[in-house]
């Protein structure tokens, strides 16, 4: 039978808001793991203590922007309006029933202008940080590394060709360092001419690059089975322990690899947080020489997957078939002739050793036309400095620790960007600017980590 309400009354009830926010509510236990008093000692310095008129409470301006990336809310209008409705939302910033929201075009202003410059939101995201640690959510002893893709606000239509001058090489400066150390070792030991290590000098190159008018700072993304267009890129460090996110840095997408950031990134992990990282896991981007040389040098174990061998050139013999003879500091060809080392080269990524079998033994050889083909004169191995500790750190490969540091980074780290994706406004900017970028990833990963923090210590 249908029961039909009518003449239905508004009672009045004498409750407060209290009585309204259920005790497990998310915000109540938000509020609970931590103190946001700290928020006044970082914004102290932005407002005059004795002139102009009293602000919006700076604690309740940065809940206001939490409860948005929280529950996935990217307006600030929209935001604004469900505080209005939302009990929870309003005993989580301190209002009363009959207080007034926010307005977003205030919250707006103070987060455009008030803190902007400031790294207010790096200091919330680190104390958050240093919280889990305190409380042993994280050691940093098993950290990942990866990066994601976020769309810019920017228009399509807006686009165009800009020529630029761009610097081919990035780690000039270590290479040089490297050069120079392995040259002075070979002179010490007779093996090389005396010659200064020469320093390479930078190479511009004119190139052409597709940037956006209405959002300058941010870059053309292109890479298969990927968005394509304007985009930023969030470079996030994960622990281990519980999917903590320890560390965050925002750059342009498109004309900056995932590899740059990252020695420097894992170098601020361990300065600002007194962490000692052990160990490393991140993907094939970041599987470069010189990330191996350094890392290996902090003495932390490094994770990648496993490198595939690939034939090289079109002759028969490859560099496996020639024997390296360490005494001698030689490789000995197939037929039994000795390359002694002959130069160290320096190119614009890389430095090698060059060792050369003399043109006349190689002309006269019987397997010429197997070794160096037809056309060539003389048989050459080039030696990467940094091989042997990729070597090193690729005898992992294939191991039982290795197969399961991999499988956590895909928990861990892919996990922990496709639910900021979905959930926490990381999927595209409503702002402009690196600056404004690297703020919502960093908004983005603190709401993930009170998240986790929550789920760690039930």
């Amino acid at each position: 039978m249908m029961t039909k309400r009518e003449n239905q009354q508004i009672e009045m009830h004498l409750i407060t808001i209290e009585d309204l926010v259920p005790t497990d509510h998310l915000l109540r236990k938000v509020n609970d793991i931590i103190d946001f008093s700290f928020i006044y000692d970082e914004v102290e310095s932005m407002y005059c203590s004795n002139n102009g008129r009293p602000s919006i409470d700076p604690v309740v301006l940065i809940k206001f922007l939490l409860i948005g990336f929280l529950y996935g809310i990217n307006s600030e209008r929209r935001i604004s309006e469900e505080i209005q409705v939302n009990m929870a939302y309003r005993w989580f910033l301190g209002l009363d029933i009959l207080d007034k929201a926010p307005d977003h075009s205030t919250i707006s202003q103070n987060r455009r202008r008030r803190f902007n410059g400031s790294g207010l939101f790096r200091s919330i995201f680190q104390k958050i940080v240093t919280i889990c640690i305190e409380k042993g959510l994280a050691d940093g002893k098993l950290v990942f590394t990866d990066s994601t893709h976020i769309k810019a606000n920017a228009s399509w239509k807006t686009e165009y060709i800009k020529q630029t001058e761009e610097v081919t090489n990035e780690y000039l400066e270590e290479l040089d360092q490297y050069e120079e150390a392995v040259r002075n070792q070979l002179e010490a030991e007779g093996k090389s001419k005396p010659v200064r290590c020469r320093k390479w000098k930078e190479k511009a190159e004119t190139i052409n690059r597709r940037e956006s008018k209405t959002d300058p700072e941010s870059g053309f993304y292109k890479r298969k089975g990927k968005a394509e267009g304007m985009h930023y890129l969030s470079h996030e460090t994960v622990n281990s322990n519980n999917g903590i996110i320890i560390d965050v840095a925002g750059t342009t997408a498109g004309n900056v690899p995932d590899s740059k950031p990252y020695i420097e990134r894992i170098d601020y992990i361990e300065k600002n947080l007194g962490l000692k990282i052990q160990e490393a896991c991140a993907d094939s981007g970041y599987d470069t020489n010189l990330i191996n040389q350094q890392l290996s040098e902090r003495d932390i174990d490094f994770y990648t997957p496993e490198r595939t061998e690939q034939k090289r050139g079109t002759t028969e013999f490859q560099r496996k078939d020639f024997q390296y003879d360490e005494e001698k500091d030689v490789f000995i060809c197939p037929g039994k002739k000795e390359l002694p080392l002959h130069r160290l080269n320096r190119t614009t990524n890389t430095v090698t050793k060059e060792y050369r079998c003399p043109k006349a033994m190689c002309k006269e050889c019987p397997l010429h036309s197997r070794c160096i083909g037809e056309r060539g004169t003389d048989k050459r191995i080039q030696i990467n400095i940094f091989e042997e500790v990729v070597k090193k750190n690729h005898e992992k490969d294939g191991t039982e620790r290795h197969a399961k540091v991999l499988l956590l980074r895909q928990i861990w780290s892919e996990g922990s960007f496709a639910t900021q994706k979905a959930r926490h406004n990381l999927k595209f900017l409503y702002r402009r600017g690196l600056e404004a970028a690297e703020q919502q990833c960093l908004l983005s990963s603190t709401a993930l980590n009170l998240k986790r923090m929550i789920k760690a210590m039930a």
